[in-house]
């Protein structure tokens, strides 16, 4: 007599993400296989005594598109690829013989020394190149491997670094450019940042993570915590005072996630070892399967807010952390930029670069304005701006002019202050379209064609562009975020282009921008379509209205 069929079927086991704290470290992608056989930080040995002395065509292929990066260091595009061809080329067609070099400027801060020397890298060694990039870093262009040792001896003789710029590692740590500057700040988190810095970067402790991993901390929401995947925020608790707020899982690319508070106050003194066990979390648990599931916001919001705290408290702090209040949101973005007063009588005085690019030059002459100032001390915002603090009131009237003569402005236009760009198609392999020279005539454009309803405008708009889907620019939170694409224009032919993000935003505004379907321009029509758009929210907005409030109450048609 035959046997029946069992009724239940046995349920099929969940395939692993590749967690190691599960025991999942089998089957490994390219970029884990990579990490496994070598630890980043090791091929620093491999530059100063093979690849410095034998040229670009020594460098071993796993070194050069994976390992460089632990020390800040990316092949450029080479010139003339068109950006159609971008996703279409493997990786050794699109490299040039150049690399692009990061800077650690963690918390933004530099000394005027420091700055002066990253110029004379900039004028000796990377064509006069330099760029202020949204993640406080000072980015290079047209380095050759042959300098890199040179380079390092001559930055880390004045403190800097460019250890784990890039890579699966902790990345630069942003920092409010005015901590414990102003007398609203009752603490300065500068202390914090060091520590992290002594402790763990360059260890290998956190070497090999599952993706990059991006902090902020700050007193002031200067920092775009809403997007970092740890950042401690600035908040006063009713019984324990001044501390912060903890909040993880942020990031945007083509996945964006804001953070999540995890409800917990900090102390100053228990930043570092929070801040351990965030990562520490992340390193164990965090999906390395798959390449686009890597980032800890994923696993947040699998675990979601609560699970995550657990788990951190639990198996790495051993101790509860402190129940606390969210801070309070700011009436408007903060960014230093102007002339404002510190807590001891001097100022510092926030300067607007266009879009974030520099030179060598300007960054020598800045060292020297800010010294005949009577300043020694410069900081780098995350939006690509740049504060000279401790400003005498007698040196602030020359200071500007002479600022304003570097192409550096204290009262800039709303458009200028309020715009940019990623590095775009010049120098990025992952690119699609120009951005930063873009940006650059789209903001002389906009101060011409905009110039009677500017004053009419009491929070700048926010003009984000981007060559490429990664957001490196935060396209998604801007008033109005552009992600480069190739386009058709009115004659049908493929030309570079952008699709349009509206309304997105940090703080009160905090969202991604709306998009509507086919809204696309192309790069010679841009100023012509803000232009546009903006001339609809000044004349229809209502009193005290932000860009994105009116943005979600707009017909669509205005937004086209």
């Amino acid at each position: 007599m035959p046997t029946s069929a069992p009724t239940d079927t046995p349920a099929k086991r969940k395939r692993g993400e590749g967690q190691w704290k599960l025991g999942h470290r089998e089957p490994l992608n390219p970029n884990e296989r990579n990490k496994r056989d070598d630890d980043g930080l090791n091929v620093r040995a491999r530059i100063e005594t093979i690849y410095a002395k034998r040229g670009f065509d020594s460098i071993d292929p796993s070194d050069l598109r994976g390992r460089f990066r632990w020390w800040g260091l990316y092949t450029q595009r080479k010139p003339g690829i068109e950006g159609g061809r971008t996703a279409a080329l493997e990786p050794e067609e699109l490299d040039d013989r150049y690399f692009m070099l990061r800077i650690r400027c963690d918390g933004g801060a530099l000394t005027t020394e420091q700055l002066r020397v990253l110029g004379e890298v900039s004028q000796q060694y990377a064509r006069n190149t330099a760029d202020i990039t949204d993640r406080q870093n000072i980015q290079y262009h047209w380095i050759q491997v042959e300098d890199v040792p040179a380079i390092w001896e001559k930055i880390e003789g004045v403190g800097l670094l460019t250890t784990e710029a890039c890579g699966d590692t902790p990345r630069v740590i942003l920092g409010s450019p005015v901590a414990g500057i102003p007398a609203t700040d009752p603490v300065d988190p500068e202390p914090a940042i060091r520590t992290i810095l002594d402790r763990h970067i360059g260890s290998k402790e956190f070497s090999n993570l599952p993706r990059k991993f991006k902090t902020a901390i700050s007193w002031q929401q200067d920092v775009a915590h809403e997007v970092n995947d740890v950042s401690f925020v600035g908040v006063e608790h009713p019984e324990h005072g001044p501390g912060f707020d903890l909040w993880v899982g942020g990031g945007l690319s083509t996945n964006p996630k804001l953070a999540q508070r995890l409800g917990a106050w900090v102390p100053l003194d228990e930043i570092p070892d929070v801040w351990a066990g965030v990562v520490s979390v992340f390193r164990d648990y965090g999906y390395r399967r798959l390449r686009n599931r890597a980032r800890l916001k994923f696993l947040i919001s699998d675990w979601g807010a609560e699970e995550f705290r657990r788990v951190l408290e639990e198996e790495y702090l051993g101790r509860k952390l402190i129940d606390g209040p969210a801070p309070v949101i700011p009436e408007r973005p903060v960014d230093h930029v102007g002339v404002h007063k510190q807590k001891d009588g001097a100022n510092y005085v926030g300067l607007a670069p266009a879009s974030g690019r520099v030179s060598g030059d300007v960054l020598v002459a800045l060292a020297k304005a800010a010294e005949t100032a009577g300043s020694r001390r410069v900081r780098l915002t995350p939006q690509q701006k740049v504060v000279v603090l401790d400003v005498p009131d007698a040196a602030v009237e020359s200071f500007v002019a002479e600022a304003e003569e570097l192409g550096l402005q204290a009262n800039p236009s709303p458009w200028r202050r309020a715009t940019m760009a990623c590095t775009g198609i010049e120098f990025c392999k992952l690119a699609i379209v120009e951005t930063k020279e873009r940006a650059i005539r789209l903001v002389a454009d906009l101060e011409e064609r905009l110039a009677d309803v500017q004053g009419d405008i009491d929070t700048p708009v926010s003009i984000h562009l981007n060559g490429c889907p990664n957001s490196c620019a935060r396209t998604q939170v801007a008033d109005i975020g552009l992600k480069g694409m190739i386009v058709r224009d009115a004659e049908g032919n493929q030309v570079e282009g952008f699709q349009v993000h509206l309304g997105g935003g940090l703080g009160l505004d905090s969202g991604f921008g709306r998009k509507l379907r086919g809204l696309k321009v192309t790069s010679a029509e841009l100023g012509e379509y803000v232009e546009r758009v903006v001339r609809k929210y000044v004349a229809q907005r209502e009193q005290g209205e932000r860009f994105a409030q009116w943005v979600l109450r707009a017909d669509e048609g205005d937004l086209k």
